[in-house]
């Protein structure tokens, strides 16, 4: 079943946010877009260059009004640590949201069972708390913040347009469609 539209389960999690422990739940997301960025490990390899490519990003994504929340199942200590000890880590200024217990990895259907870890997963989720966009990669293959930006923009537009659909490739100012008869088999 996918998660498209669904609204976020409840979950508390402690996440590290500018040198200090805060709490996290669903009830923070109404109101305003979020994306939760699951990454397997803190002290890796690809998920630092992804977790960097969001900071440097991390500006365009406030101007929309979007809230990042990284996830991966180590503890906000262990997310301290790294932001303390990582030059490139040490640019997040968005919550690392810390998942020991797993439930969110569960709620979020990315949790790899056998090895406690979360998938490469991103999920937007409208200011009704309801996940818009999903995507799930590999391990070994990393993410591209531009594109999610992009992503997110269109989930707005739609949402401000609903009778419009954004086509292959659109970019914000760009034309639309919407969607008739008409247009039928002449795309």
């Amino acid at each position: 079943m996918s998660l498209i539209n669904t609204e976020v389960k409840p979950f508390k999690a402690t996440a590290y946010l500018n040198g200090e422990f805060i709490d996290v739940t669903e009830a923070d997301l109404k109101g305003k877009w979020s994306i939760f960025f699951f990454y397997p490990a803190d002290f890796t390899f690809v998920c630092p260059t992804e977790l960097g490519d969001l900071a440097d990003n991390y500006d365009a994504f406030k101007k929309l009004g979007v809230e990042i929340y990284s996830v991966s199942t180590d503890t906000h200590f262990t997310h301290k640590a790294w932001h303390d000890s990582s030059e490139t880590i040490g640019k997040l200024q968005y919550p690392m949201l810390a998942d020991p217990t797993l439930q969110i990895s569960r709620n979020f259907e990315v949790l790899i069972e056998e090895a406690g870890l979360a998938e490469r997963g991103t999920f937007v989720v409208d200011p009704d708390g309801k996940v818009q966009i999903v995507e799930i990669n590999a391990g070994n293959i990393g993410r591209n913040a531009e594109e999610l930006l992009r992503k997110v923009k269109a989930a707005q537009y739609v949402r401000e347009n609903p009778n419009e659909v954004c086509p292959a490739k659109w970019k914000e100012g760009e034309e639309t469609l919407a969607p008739s008869l008409d247009l039928v088999g002449k795309i």
